[in-house]
């Protein structure tokens, strides 16, 4: 038997059952970001108009009574307009810093594809190491820090396609979708008078959420499925229809995300589908296909499937961080 995680997934469930309180039906993605989170990881939504992006983003944050800011990626947004700048002060005589809006806790990069690359680069150094650098100067990030990213599948005027960096630094990619009959009609009881995202009051803290991130660190994997972790990744970059796999980052990814899985499941060790159901939105949108592969219809999540589907599973059981076996 796994002994019970309880701190994690006690507050993993608070969180998914509060944010869905305002975004109707979508406990799953929920779970995802609550998943980053735990992982130290950072999100990429990637959907239409109106589905529910920033109002997952705002209420997630004040699930976590954690700062929140929204900053409008534009053609004409400078990396300083992210970052902040030195400003001349008469009064000290001196230049002093005014920080820009990527100083909070959890920050809602709307249309990020929107803004030119030199300014998309400029959350580079703040989600990889939680700093911002002006001028020579660097300065620390309050914890925990979130990035969540948006951007339209649908219209591509006027946008500017992610570098393949920026791309690698986003743990997951997500899709929210359109919600069935039956939850549209509950967004419009919920929403008929206010928002209830107004009422929405926090469930967690700061410092749950990096006792939570520690926690997860000292989930078992077993080497086996260290192993396994690795093959999925090497594939993507040896399948003949790609023409760049998923990083070592990935690998990485994958291997934190699937600890923060099993820590909100209640258990204290990894198995073989806390991997697999992070496999697509961890690795998909680090795969490149080549331009002939594309025209053919192949998209990158059907490669990740091809690939779950052939390569060989560890077999039904791990090893607990106790040294016992547990089916799984």
């Amino acid at each position: 038997m796994a002994v019970e995680n309880r701190g994690v997934a006690g507050l993993g469930a608070r969180i998914v059952d509060n944010v869905s309180r305002v975004l109707v039906g979508k406990e799953s993605e929920i779970e995802l970001c609550v998943i980053a989170l735990l992982s130290r990881g950072h999100i990429l939504i990637e959907d239409v108009p109106g589905v529910g992006k920033t109002m997952l983003a705002k209420s997630l944050a004040r699930s976590l009574g954690c700062i929140f800011e929204r900053l409008q990626f534009t053609p004409d947004l400078l990396p300083a307009d992210v970052t902040g700048v030195n400003i001349y002060s008469p009064q000290s005589q001196r230049f002093e810093f005014r920080s820009g809006p990527i100083f909070t806790q959890v920050l809602l990069a709307d249309e990020i594809n929107r803004a030119t690359p030199k300014t998309q680069s400029a959350l580079l150094e703040a989600m990889e190491e939680r700093q911002v650098t002006v001028d020579g100067t660097t300065y620390p990030l309050e914890l925990p820090f979130l990035v969540l990213a948006t951007q339209n599948p649908i219209e591509f005027a006027g946008t500017f396609p992610l570098p393949e960096a920026q791309v690698d630094r986003f743990l997951l990619r997500i899709n929210l979708g359109y919600l069935d009959v039956a939850n549209e009609v509950k967004v419009l009881e919920r929403f008929q008078h206010e928002s209830p995202i107004e009422q929405l009051e926090p469930v967690a803290s700061a410092a749950d959420v990096l006792a939570g991130q520690k926690e997860v660190q000292d989930i078992y994997v077993d080497d086996q499925l260290k192993e396994y972790i690795a093959r999925v990744t090497h594939r993507t970059r040896a399948h003949g229809d790609v023409g760049l796999g998923a990083s070592p980052r990935g690998s990485l990814g994958l291997f934190r995300g699937a600890q923060a899985r099993a820590a909100l499941d209640g258990r204290d060790f990894v198995t073989p589908d806390d991997i697999k159901a992070l496999a697509l939105p961890v690795l998909a949108h680090r795969v490149i296909l080549k331009p002939n592969a594309e025209l053919r219809g192949l998209t990158s999540a059907r490669v990740i499937g091809q690939i779950l589907e052939t390569e060989p599973v560890p077999p039904p059981s791990v090893v607990s961080r106790y040294g016992r076996r547990a089916a799984s």
